[in-house]
């Protein structure tokens, strides 16, 4: 089995950068929910409540965050990737609340205008970690502003059997991963403990729990009902539908597309 498909996703439910290699560290891939948009309240935006999100794109070039809307081409705006010095604030993610640092008014003002709606953007303090809960920390682990863990992992013949099923099939970018394989039958993920890429190994920590927000196509950015109502049908446990698995990175590495990856 190989990594085939690297994915980070600098913006919390924004378009995501596919990578040929990239470093890995306790909070996931490189820059991967490191920035997000909240409301008034400071609570978290997604493509749960604002599926519109899904067209905006998201590239890295030098030392800068490159945004853009598939609809408003030209019209974009650029974020420096190290900056670290914005205003504190208080947000929430889920059960969670953390400090988190205030971008720029700018950056606040083109994404609330392209929303229509009033958010800002912010970015993880390196000096406030977003900690996991015990129960999964082995090392101390810490996450960005993804769900819940730092990497999400998916074996390409786990879509290509929901496919199968699917009158109309979808691409792996509905369900965001951080690390897509090839090799071995479908859904042999969810039989691992542990993986190795190289000599750096990964503890699997749950599977991961499906939610609306596969059914928004990322090109469109329109809501359906599937490929949700399928995977219901074959993948629930007790009232959640499963599909990959989300991981703990207990080593940092680089890792690269064609890298083997081995499961213990």
């Amino acid at each position: 089995m190989r990594i085939s498909e690297l994915h980070t996703y600098p913006i919390k439910s924004l378009g995501g950068i596919s990578l040929s290699e990239s470093q890995l560290g306790k909070a996931g891939l490189q820059y991967d929910r490191q920035w997000m948009l909240v409301d008034r309240n400071g609570k978290f935006l997604s493509q749960r409540s604002q599926p519109q999100m899904a067209l905006f794109q998201v590239a890295l070039q030098g030392d800068q965050l490159q945004i853009t809307h598939k609809e408003h081409s030209g019209n974009g705006i650029q974020i420096p990737v190290s900056a670290d010095s914005g205003e504190l604030r208080k947000v929430s993610i889920w059960e969670d609340e953390v400090n988190a640092l205030a971008v720029d008014p700018l950056a606040d003002e083109w994404f609330s205008d392209m929303l229509r709606s009033p958010c800002s953007l912010v970015k993880m303090s390196p000096q406030h970690k977003r900690w996991l809960k015990k129960k999964y920390q082995i090392d101390r682990e810490h996450v960005g502003f993804a769900d819940s863990m730092p990497i999400l992992l998916i074996g390409q013949s786990s879509l290509e059997d929901l496919n199968q099923r699917l009158q109309t099939p979808v691409p792996m970018s509905r369900f965001r991963p951080n690390i897509v394989f090839t090799g071995g039958p479908a859904y042999m993920e969810d039989t691992w403990d542990r993986f190795t890429i190289g000599s750096s190994a990964f503890k699997i920590t749950k599977p991961c729990a499906r939610c609306i927000m596969i059914t928004v196509d990322q090109e469109s950015g329109k809501k359906g009902k599937e490929p949700l109502l399928t995977l219901a049908q074959y993948r629930k446990q007790g009232k959640k539908v499963m599909f990959g698995q989300n991981a703990l990175v207990l080593q940092e590495c680089r890792v690269r597309v064609g890298d083997l990856l081995q499961p213990e």
